[in-house]
């Protein structure tokens, strides 16, 4: 049992571990940041591209309110609406690992010219070493 604690303790501590947990509030933030998006500006433009209508009140009534207890509904307007803001997340979400991995390609792009540069200016000097060899013979 003291292993388990022990490993536990050395994995919670692990930056990796604090990094997930920023990542996870900041991904609330920018969740609600979507939502809004969503809700007051892209869906009202597809509800006037669509006559008019307001898909977060589309509602399917399975069955009929009766006395106290509520209708049974499917509220298929906040599926619409809750996988559009998936959508949209997705495509930040790409959008923003397609510019870390453009960014990682230009690293190596010049570290590899770097690279380049360097052998070449050891062929050099071995062509030099080679052409004074050949000059004494």
């Amino acid at each position: 049992m003291k292993k388990f604690i022990k490993e536990f303790k050395e994995f919670a501590v692990k930056g990796n571990i604090i990094d997930l947990a920023v990542g996870v509030v900041i991904g609330g933030a920018f969740s609600k940041i979507v939502t809004s998006l969503v809700n007051d500006i892209i869906m009202p433009v597809v509800g006037i591209l669509t006559g008019g209508i307001n898909f977060s009140e589309y509602k399917i009534t399975l069955k009929e309110a009766i006395g106290n207890l509520p209708a049974v509904t499917l509220n298929l307007g906040n599926f619409i609406q809750t996988t559009v803001n998936f959508f949209i997340i997705a495509f930040c979400i790409f959008l923003f690992i397609k510019a870390i991995n453009n960014m990682k390609l230009s690293n190596n792009k010049v570290e590899a010219s770097v690279t380049k540069e360097k052998e070449a200016s050891e062929e050099v000097l071995l062509l030099r070493d080679i052409k004074e060899l050949l000059k004494k013979k």
